[in-house]
């Protein structure tokens, strides 16, 4: 099971400047202004050409974000999910860390976000999607507090969105594609954006550390996940209070109004597991959305929720890996598991086993895992364009995998870039080969 990773770091405790920095962050930090678009003949030139990219077919692809090294790499959404093409998504780069080491906050908390969440890397690409037309990426970035579009045609930034404080994370694209949501760490707010522009619709305040985001009722509400202070070591259970305010909030997409809250601590209590954590993680509803699937920090394995009821159904444990330490200060950002899919037609789970080194496919109706595929690190689990199989990026091995829903045994493996991450369905114009190497 256990496969060949790169050494793991202890996320070290904040000091001095930077832990100073971040105590601000949560109080305060800088306001969002407006979707900065760029302008001038080169941008002039860029629209013309992207023109021509929206009158074109379109393609199902998916797209791999390379958080370390500032790129995607665009595959094909199944079959044999091999490589279209790259583009780099942090083509501003000199411009904003020349910005960054100008300002001292900004830079404390640059130097933070490499030491503490990037593992020693600055985080370039989180969460990334394509406009309707397939003509831009639209990309959070977290070292840099935004979220940009980067045209497909030319690889240059159309417009870029700073977010309150001083970390952007994850997104999620209406079902219409046309607006996007994203997570602003630090603010404790989570932005929604016109896709196409940058300007912002609205915002609403979150619990502490929002991360995962999902539409549902076909658009109409908006759920966030909090997940709380990942970036000290006060992991035992004794010192869950210390971990912050960690719920799910729900609202109104088009108001922004927040409709309801749910704090799993109760429920988890209720069912009997005060053990676990109430930070949820990564999550998947059922095509009904009557039932919500989630992981929780530090677990090795998953929580059934029934939505109508407000209630948990049932707990999953999936297996240890005996080479993975139970040290709760080695998991990455506390997630022992992070990553999951579910198969459309909803009978099946896919769970990316992080720490422990593998994915499983797992019988939604009894909950029984398949066999455990290996994998480096696995970070992030989605469904192929035809629904056929699960996607995992591996993040330590530099490569997605593909697993059979059906047999829940290994397809294949295709290599990307450094650290993948976050990987999504997408839609770009047929011909499309990438704008760099």
């Amino acid at each position: 099971m256990h496969a060949p990773t790169r050494a793991r770091r202890r996320r070290p405790l904040l000091r001095g400047a930077v832990a100073a920095a971040v105590a601000a962050a949560t109080v305060c930090g800088p306001v969002p202004g407006p979707a900065h678009a760029v302008s001038g003949p080169a941008h002039a030139a860029s629209a013309y050409r992207a023109s021509a990219y929206r009158a074109s077919a379109l393609q199902e692809v998916m797209l791999v974000g390379n958080n370390w090294e500032g790129t995607a790499d665009v595959i094909r959404s199944s079959g044999t999910f091999a490589k279209i093409g790259r583009i780099d998504l942090i083509p501003d780069k000199n411009d904003r860390l020349r910005e960054i080491y100008l300002n001292p906050i900004r830079l404390a908390f640059f130097l933070g976000i490499r030491e503490t969440v990037g593992e020693g890397h600055d985080q370039f690409v989180d969460d990334l999607y394509t406009t309707p037309d397939g003509s831009a990426i639209v990309v959070s970035r977290p070292s840099f507090a935004d979220v940009a579009s980067v045209d497909t045609a030319t690889g240059r930034l159309r417009w870029r969105f700073p977010v309150s404080g001083f970390r952007s994370d994850h997104m999620a694209v209406s079902p219409d594609g046309t607006r996007v949501a994203v997570s602003a760490s630090t603010s404790n707010t989570v932005h929604v954006l016109d896709i196409t522009t940058g300007r912002q619709l609205g915002s609403f305040r979150t619990g502490d550390k929002p991360h995962e985001n999902v539409f549902t009722g076909g658009g109409g509400h908006l759920w966030n996940m909090s997940i709380g202070e990942v970036n000290n070591d006060f992991d035992d259970p004794s010192q869950d209070w210390l971990k912050g305010d960690r719920k799910i909030t729900v609202v109104d997409a088009a108001t922004f109004r927040r409709i309801k809250t749910i704090d799993m601590r109760s429920r988890l209590d209720a069912f009997g597991r005060r053990d676990l954590s109430d930070a949820v993680r990564p999550v998947a509803f059922t095509p009904d959305e009557s039932r919500l699937y989630f992981q929780v920090s530090f677990f090795n394995g998953f929580v059934e929720y029934d939505v109508a009821a407000d209630r948990i159904l049932r707990v999953k444990t999936l297996p240890e890996n005996p080479d993975t330490s139970d040290d709760r200060t080695t998991f990455v950002n506390d997630s022992r598991h992070h990553g999951m899919s579910m198969s459309p037609d909803g009978a099946k789970l896919c769970v990316a086993a992080t720490m422990d080194d593998y994915a499983t496919v797992v019988d939604r109706a009894t909950l029984r895992e398949g066999p455990p595929v290996s994998a480096a690190k696995p970070y992030w689990a989605t469904v192929s364009g035809d629904g056929a199989a699960c996607v995992i990026s591996e993040s330590d091995a530099d490569q997605v995998t593909a697993i059979d829903f059906a047999t829940g045994q290994k397809i294949t493996s295709v290599p990307v870039g450094d650290h993948p991450q976050r990987v999504r369905l997408a839609r770009l114009p047929v011909g499309w080969t990438g704008t760099t190497g």
